[in-house]
């Protein structure tokens, strides 16, 4: 199985021109000139800028691809936007957060809701949990992957701690330390590829498709500078579990 794994698109209708919407059709178009191609595509949140517009774009410009695509909100999406636009691919939930459960094979996808309104770190609540808690019991044997906008874990660069996941961080912890067979927790939201570790679990967040930041770890120090964004490809082998490889997508001079 092949899930290729995309993050902070962040498609604006508004500006049909600008660099972020040129970054999402040279991903798909990296997505379809891939063999074998994905099984899947997962957007890890920051698919748009909040917009009905936004998501009736981001629709246009994954309909070339093949495979399903699932995803879960960022900060910068508008919850009841998303839900309305993207309904008809059918794995959203009608009201409350959209979670979802997707029985692929041999990986299962649990989509979790970290949105709050208006702000920019995360949290899930106790109707999140305990649909994680209660999905993750219902079948303890197929190997799973969680995916979230907000990552849990500390990455050590004090003004990407500052807006990580915090609410429900602690119950979530001993969520995964309890079901062990979840493989990995996907993210984005950071704007740079980075790997930890929270409750016993592997979590990876993904480059931006829109733009990836420097790597400072100097406090208070604006990321102005651009690196090539990207996208992941995670590929499940029988016996060993999932190997990650890092995709920078081919483009020239970036701009903010």
């Amino acid at each position: 199985m092949l899930i290729a794994h995309l993050s902070d698109l962040h498609v604006c209708a508004r500006a049909p021109l600008s660099a972020t919407n040129v970054h999402t059709e040279q991903a798909v178009e990296s997505l379809m000139r891939l063999l074998p191609q994905p099984d899947v595509v997962v957007v890890t949140g920051d698919v748009g800028e909040g917009s009905p517009d936004d998501y009736a774009l981001l629709a246009r410009y994954l309909c070339p691809l093949p495979m399903p695509v699932y995803m879960v909100p960022g900060n910068h999406d508008d919850r009841e936007a998303m839900r309305s636009a993207l309904f008809g691919l059918r794995y959203m939930p009608a009201s409350g957060p959209l979670n979802f459960v997707v029985e692929t094979r041999p990986v299962r996808l649990i989509g979790l809701d970290s949105l709050i309104p208006g702000k920019v770190e995360g949290a899930l609540d106790d109707e999140t949990l305990d649909f994680l808690d209660n999905a993750l019991a219902a079948d303890t044997s197929v190997p799973t992957v969680i995916l979230v906008h907000h990552t849990p874990f500390q990455c050590g660069i004090e003004e990407k701690d500052s807006i990580r996941l915090f609410e429900g961080a602690e119950r979530l912890s001993g969520i995964l330390s309890r079901h062990r067979q979840v493989e990995r927790v996907l993210s984005g939201h950071h704007h740079r590829s980075l790997l930890g570790q929270f409750g016993n679990a592997i979590c990876q967040i993904a480059p931006p498709v829109r733009y990836q930041e420097a790597c400072s770890f100097e406090a208070g120090r604006p990321t102005h500078e651009a690196e090539m964004p990207g996208f992941l490809l995670h590929r499940w082998i029988d016996g060993a579990g999932l190997a990650t490889q890092h995709c920078p997508l081919n483009i020239g001079m970036l701009t903010r």
